[in-house]
């Protein structure tokens, strides 16, 4: 056994000292820690009870979340609903393990389990959506890390550009951390988060959200943008030429009991 223990020791040894002796391994080894971000889409059936869905949210999913240590969890509406409405649920985590983890842990979870009781009872003539959609997100390197706003009353706007390649992407998001993000503050349109996506449809996309107090001052906010002298040098730059194909964004204020 003591002999077991020392070989298996001696490999977690070998196999780290061989990463830094090796530079091109090193490298590929992230210097900050980036987020990761669940983006769900669910659009209701006509005539269903969406309350049943936010009660499940509210009464179960969230505190779950919370209780492993996810603090921050956005529902979200639109800011023109649409008909069938649509929620909006932005869940962030530290990381991809710490994504893989938490659903193992919610599946075993007494308390979730209890409190998805009646979620999980609606029968299948009475379902609240159609479908979902989900997609997964990692943070930009310019910005790792999810800013909460205050909770002022606010508009988010959330924006999904589309490459015509996964390089044009790529170099799109380049252009957001070699320079858009002071031009964003300076606008007064502040991001919330930015992610390159990973898996979902419309690959290859990124998506991000910013919010502003109001439609007015988001109006002035991307007229400032385009107007900013550092945009101008940006856009004009050939590396950044061709990298997005469609544009396309949503209007959204946070429910009551959102914590984003």
């Amino acid at each position: 056994m003591k002999r077991r223990k020392f070989l298996q020791s001696s490999i977690v040894a070998a196999a780290g000292a061989s990463v830094s002796a090796n530079p091109l391994l090193a490298a590929d080894k992230p210097s900050t820690q980036k987020e990761v971000y669940e983006w769900r889409e669910y659009e209701a059936r006509f005539g269903s009870d969406l309350n049943q869905l936010e009660n499940y949210f509210k009464i179960a999913l969230i505190p779950a979340l919370n209780k492993y240590g996810v603090k921050k969890v956005g529902v979200f509406k639109e800011w023109r609903p649409s008909e069938p409405a649509k929620v909006y649920l932005l869940t962030p985590y530290s990381s991809l393990d710490n994504y893989l983890a938490i659903n193992i842990k919610l599946k075993a979870d007494a308390d979730y389990i209890k409190n998805s009781a009646a979620y999980n009872s609606i029968p299948a003539d009475k379902a609240v959506y159609n479908r979902f959609t989900s997609s997964l997100m990692i943070a930009f390197d310019g910005f790792p890390s999810m800013i909460v706003p205050s909770d002022a009353s606010r508009i988010f706007e959330l924006r999904t550009y589309e490459g015509y390649s996964e390089d044009a992407v790529r170099r799109k998001i380049k252009m957001f951390n070699d320079g858009e993000f002071p031009i964003f503050n300076r606008a007064k349109l502040n991001p919330v988060f930015c992610g390159e996506v990973i898996a979902g449809d419309k690959l290859p996309r990124l998506t991000y959200m910013i919010t502003c107090n109001s439609m007015e001052e988001r109006d002035k906010g991307w007229a400032a943008f385009v107007a900013d002298p550092e945009w101008k040098k940006l856009v004009t730059d050939p590396q950044y030429a061709n990298t997005i194909s469609k544009i396309s964004n949503t209007f959204l204020v946070p429910t009551s009991y959102s914590q984003i």
